[in-house]
């Protein structure tokens, strides 16, 4: 278990030290970010009414599109590099690499996800400041996360991986966009636990399903 855990840890953090380096993957998904927020700015009216129907859609959109943009370089940066093949010849298990890549991905999409906070508050006045929307929040993007680190590994040996990723993820996570979006809601309109729970256990189910198979998955998906 401790050899597990230092392995995952060394991944994770070279990783965040590439990133912190280039910060290649941050900045495009950031400006990605601020730019479909700016869209759905102009699309939509802003008016209480308006914003209390379409605000958490608006939210999870944004945050979905943006986190696919980052899940395609979890690999593809390896690739690219040719340090893929290195990764994979080091004397560490797949699932550590699993685990790695998952921290770094999650990480990069919550910081994202944090900084935009402020953004929907400007442009819609959605105070996303809440207890309960940063439970949906972590707990969708573990999801998120789980199920792209292992679908981004499958693309990054094809050709189209940008149009690949998103056709693998996009129907495996729509339960969990479902559900942060009716979630959200929940929590925005100020329901507390009786409304945001039942949705909140249904995406953290969806977590330790997807972790446990993609984490296994994963072995069978780098021999390909």
């Amino acid at each position: 278990m401790k050899s597990y855990l230092r392995s995952a840890v060394a991944v994770y953090a070279k990783d965040m030290r590439l990133e912190a380096r280039t910060k290649e993957t941050f900045s495009a998904v950031l400006a990605f970010a601020v730019i479909v927020a700016f869209v759905f700015g102009f699309a939509f009216d802003p008016s209480p009414t308006v914003v209390a129907l379409v605000g958490p859609g608006i939210v999870w959109v944004a945050y979905v599109f943006t986190g696919i943009l980052g899940m395609n370089r979890t690999f593809a940066v390896e690739r690219d590099r040719g340090t893929l093949e290195g990764l994979l010849l080091a004397p560490v298990g797949r699932e550590a690499i699993y685990a790695g890549k998952l921290a770094s991905t999650t990480t990069i999409m919550l910081v994202v996800e944090v900084l935009l906070y402020p953004v929907f508050l400007v442009l819609f006045e959605l105070n996303l400041f809440n207890i309960w929307f940063v439970l949906i929040t972590i707990a969708a993007t573990v999801g998120f996360s789980a199920v792209g680190t292992l679908f981004s590994a499958i693309a990054a040996h094809t050709r189209a991986r940008e149009i690949l990723l998103p056709l693998l993820f996009l129907p495996i996570v729509l339960p969990v966009i479902i559900g942060a979006v009716a979630s959200t809601s929940a929590a925005l309109a100020g329901d507390g636990w009786g409304g945001v729970g039942k949705w909140l256990q249904f995406i953290v189910a969806f977590d330790l399903v997807f972790l446990v198979l993609s984490s296994w998955a994963f072995d069978f998906v780098l021999e390909e």
